[in-house]
């Protein structure tokens, strides 16, 4: 049997190659916005995170969403984040890692 291929993309905190299934997406939109992506599919440059609540507290520590994108997020916005990715570490911790 053949073996799927597992899409790879960079975390932009850490530098590491991990399971895209395993990230978040955080786009800044053709308009200039930057939001969080739970749909992967929203038009614009993305970056990924790692869905674990110290790699996002390091972000925001390194204001590294502000570096990727060339623009001054608000604390508001990295707060949003760490809270989303709380929410998904949980669900993970609950219902296993088949999303």
């Amino acid at each position: 049997m053949k073996l799927k291929k597992i899409p790879m993309r960079k975390d932009i905190v850490s530098g590491e190659m991990v399971p895209k299934k395993d990230l978040v997406r955080v786009v800044k939109t053709p308009t200039g916005e930057v939001q969080l992506d739970p749909t992967n599919r929203a038009n614009g440059r993305g970056a990924y995170i790692q869905i674990d609540v110290e790699t996002a507290k390091t972000a925001k520590q390194k204001r590294t969403f502000d570096r990727a994108f060339g623009v001054h997020l608000e604390d508001a916005f990295y707060d949003e984040l760490i809270a989303y990715v709380d929410h998904q570490q949980g669900r993970r911790e609950l219902f296993g890692n088949e999303q």
